[in-house]
């Protein structure tokens, strides 16, 4: 045999071509790049047929009225009717999508009540509050978790169990704490004025500061995991060479910490932020959806009633999510510069 037959492939020693034989060429000449592209393909084409079809399912949904019986094509009736107020008498109770705002001779302004009793509102408000708390308190404890100590695998494994409560579970553990009558958190807190004395689930303020308590309560953990695993990919030596640099740890933590788990820390915040932009079934253990309104909870509360409006809510918030997901991504992009 020759030396050119032997250093010859198959494909190149063939004379026979074919569909199968042409496509095995190409990914044959395709560069790292590409063929990564193409393992991922059914990867892509399995996440759009999940995740795009029941967006785009629910965007044809939100373009009709009476969407069981006699379908009729409105268009984008149902998103003006939303963000006009023309929506708000088909949501339960008192509930509106946007806060009301009053205006007076001198500036306008927005009451309390006006905005605890607005679905955008109280899902904005709820999703800023627990997720600047539960990074707050997952960073610190992601700081601990990082250091040598004795028994740090314990605490590790500690720090996962209100993670690992589930939502009900979770709803009723703070339910009895906040009763009015049962609950041995409520009249403490009452004094300072956290919470109502009485009625204490079913006022809007109140009920709001309970489930935003009991939301950091659980997924601050899930913080603290995800920054942890940020912090142990830095490499000891920075700190060894600041160290002997004579660099403070303060000046440790802001040049080579903060920088370096960022990342982490930006993908964390957006998981969270998705998460929390869902909440429903937290506010429905704890106390009702007409009493702390959110996105998720109109969307289930009109479903059955008025199933295109439902559809424009749950796409607005889809919409919504997106926006953040991108705001993370473009921040990503502009780091990698």
């Amino acid at each position: 045999m020759s030396t050119e037959d032997r250093t010859s492939g198959p494909l190149e020693r063939s004379n026979r071509s074919g569909p199968i034989v042409a496509v095995a060429r190409w990914m044959e000449n395709l560069g790292e790049t590409g063929f990564a592209y193409l393992l991922l393909t059914p990867v892509f084409v399995l996440l759009t047929v999940i995740a795009l079809y029941p967006l785009l399912r629910t965007l044809e949904l939100s373009l009709f009225r009476n969407v069981l019986t006699d379908p009729e094509f409105v268009g984008l009736e149902n998103y003006v009717q939303l963000f006009t107020g023309g929506a708000d008498a088909r949501l339960p109770g008192s509930t509106t999508f946007l806060p009301n705002i009053s205006v007076n001779a001198t500036a306008p302004f927005v009451h309390v009540d006006g905005v605890l009793r607005s679905a955008l509102a109280v899902t904005l408000v709820f999703t800023a509050v627990s997720v600047f708390f539960e990074t707050l308190i997952g960073f610190g404890q992601a700081l601990v978790l990082d250091q040598n100590f004795r028994g740090r695998r314990w605490v590790r494994a500690a720090i996962i169990i209100p993670w690992a409560i589930p939502i009900v579970i979770q709803g009723m553990i703070f339910f009895l704490m906040f009763h009015p009558t049962a609950g041995f958190l409520t009249g403490p807190l009452s004094e300072i004025g956290l919470v109502q004395a009485t009625n204490t689930l079913n006022d809007p303020q109140s009920s709001l500061f309970i489930i935003t308590v009991s939301d950091i309560w659980k997924t601050s953990a899930f913080m603290a995991l995800l920054i942890l695993a940020g912090l142990q990919s830095i490499d000891r030596s920075l700190y060894d060479v600041a160290e002997v640099a004579g660099a403070t740890k303060w000046q440790r933590f802001k040049l080579i910490t903060l920088p370096l788990v960022l990342p982490t820390l930006g993908i964390a915040i957006l998981f969270r932020t998705i998460d929390a932009m869902r909440i429903y079934g937290l506010i429905d253990s704890v106390s009702t959806c007409s009493t702390v309104p959110s996105l998720s909870c109109m969307v289930v509360s009109t479903f059955n009633t008025s199933r295109g409006l439902a559809s424009a809510i749950a796409f607005v918030t889809a919409g919504i999510i997106a926006i953040a997901v991108l705001g993370v991504i473009y921040q990503q992009y502009k780091e990698g510069l």
